[in-house]
């Protein structure tokens, strides 16, 4: 694939970001995409390495040597079609996946791996540009009625590969618009909400109908959960509605830390301050909006929505950020040899701890202290992972000021009153109970009913959502037809 000779030949190039300073003022995407000669030596790099471990490194096994070559040979036309073929949301996944098929790329094992991101990001958004993104109805109806609960990206590929089968498609969204946590949980600086919006326009031709601000059953009393919604239907009226109902809500409950302190004003989940800022840069006014301008801000939590935090806070106008790591901090580089192709545990700097940020590792907050009620800082101390716990450094207690402090330390399972409203069955984790074999897979033990995408898995990456939507979406097709056509 690509040029013989091509990987000898060629370095990989990175997407280049907008200037820290100019960044720092919009909440606009900031990344410079490949230009279309630049994609064309990326492809280049493509081996044929007889076993494209990236096929199976990507969670939707995309045809990766192939849109590769085809790059390479300048046919951007079929490399769309190639790459709809096992995705159908590239433009999301070119910009906010973290790319564990180039983690598995056979040139990673001693050399930089082939930029597969950064060529998925250049073929669909050429594609959008040249009009090669028609909505595909489908020709032939069959009079089955699907709901699908939650229009995050698992939803959005169920409905978008039902409906192409031809069945009448429902979503239903609590919140205001349609998008999951794509829509209120990325930043905007990392996915402009108008590739949603787009995807919807294009769902809506095709015969896909979304209910925004409904809301599934009902929310557990005091959740924290974002919940915008107008209106409720009971789970009974969709199974009475419905030939199918698929559940695929987010992972929305967030870990909480229970230390002395925990009750003061100012300390607040990552889920309530991020989806804000979306609603605000949609046009809509929140009163009381979480802000961060000219407040000291303590960020728990290493991973992704810690990282959105921070580019946040630094956009907000922060005077600090702090953001803390209770894992000790990886190596730079990873050990090849030993994990390749698996995702491999090193060191990974965000483009938003560029902008400003302190980080700190294997920091544990004991309490948080305050003043008339408010947050002023918390209490750490360092720890190490000793015999499966972490064990206190004695003597390295420490201070810090916080006058704002977001949990980001990830999510524990799905709101359990929207299981329980169906009477599905949970698993240990709090998940949706439903196995992925290939005949009946996704079905709960509720007749009719399935789940998938973080409903079903626990909170994991949007390329896992749209995996999981198109196969239940198949699991769904087989049971309402007793067959189905539709690519698992």
């Amino acid at each position: 694939m690509g040029k013989v000779t091509g990987f000898m030949e060629y370095e990989r190039i990175e997407e280049g970001y907008a200037p820290v300073p100019d960044r720092l003022k919009h909440y606009k995407e900031f990344v410079v995409g490949l230009d279309d000669q630049q994609a064309k030596v990326q492809g280049a790099r493509c081996m044929d390495c007889g076993t494209p471990f990236c096929n199976s490194g990507c969670p939707v096994n995309n045809i990766i040597p192939d849109f590769n070559d085809l790059v390479y040979q300048g046919d951007w036309k079929n490399a769309i079609t190639v790459l709809h073929s096992t995705n159908n949301f590239p433009e999301f996944t070119g910009r906010i996946c973290p790319a564990p098929c180039e983690a598995a790329c056979v040139l990673n094992v001693n050399d930089d791996p082939v930029g597969i991101k950064s060529i998925e990001h250049a073929i669909i958004d050429r594609a959008w540009a040249e009009g090669w993104v028609p909505a595909q109805p489908a020709k032939h109806r069959t009079g089955k009625k699907v709901a699908v609960v939650g229009s995050g990206p698992a939803g959005l590929a169920a409905a978008q590969q039902l409906a192409r089968a031809g069945h009448d498609v429902t979503v239903f969204e609590k919140n205001d618009r349609v998008g999951g946590l794509l829509r209120y949980g990325i930043p905007d600086f990392k996915m402009e909400k108008s590739h949603i919006d787009r995807r919807v326009e294009q769902m809506q031709a095709e015969g896909v109908v979304f209910r925004t601000g409904v809301l599934v059953g009902a929310m557990p009393a005091g959740s924290k959960v974002t919940n915008w919604a107008k209106e409720t239907v009971s789970a009974e009226q969709l199974q009475a509605e419905f030939d199918a109902v698929l559940l695929t809500g987010g992972s929305e409950q967030s870990r909480d830390l229970p230390v002395p302190g925990r009750e003061l004003d100012g300390i607040h989940f990552a889920m309530e301050f991020l989806p804000q800022q979306n609603k605000v840069n949609a046009g809509d006014k929140i009163k009381g909006q979480l802000r961060a301008d000219g407040k000291h801000v303590i960020v728990i939590g290493g991973g992704d929505t810690g990282s959105d935090c921070v580019g946040t806070s630094n956009r907000h106008g922060a005077l600090s950020v702090t953001q803390f790591e209770v894992m000790p901090q990886p190596p730079e580089q990873e050990n090849k040899p030993l994990v390749w192709p698996y995702w491999p545990l090193k060191l990974r700097t965000s483009s938003s701890h560029e902008e400003g940020c302190t980080r700190e590792f294997a920091v544990s907050t004991k309490e948080f202290i305050g003043k008339n009620g408010k947050v002023t800082g918390l209490k750490t101390v360092h720890v190490e992972f000793k015999d499966g716990k972490f064990v206190e450094v004695p003597g390295t207690e420490k201070e810090y000021q916080a006058d704002l402090v977001l949990l980001a330390m990830g999510f524990t399972n799905p709101v359990a009153t929207v299981l329980e409203a169906f009477g599905v069955d949970k698993d240990a984790r709090g998940n949706a109970k439903a196995t992925t074999d290939f005949t009946g897979g996704y079905a709960t033990n509720v007749p009719k009913v399935f789940a998938a995408g973080d409903m079903r898995r626990g909170q994991s990456l949007v390329v896992w959502a749209i995996r999981e939507g198109r196969q239940a979406a198949r699991s769904v097709d087989e049971f309402l037809m007793g067959y189905s056509d539709l690519p698992r």
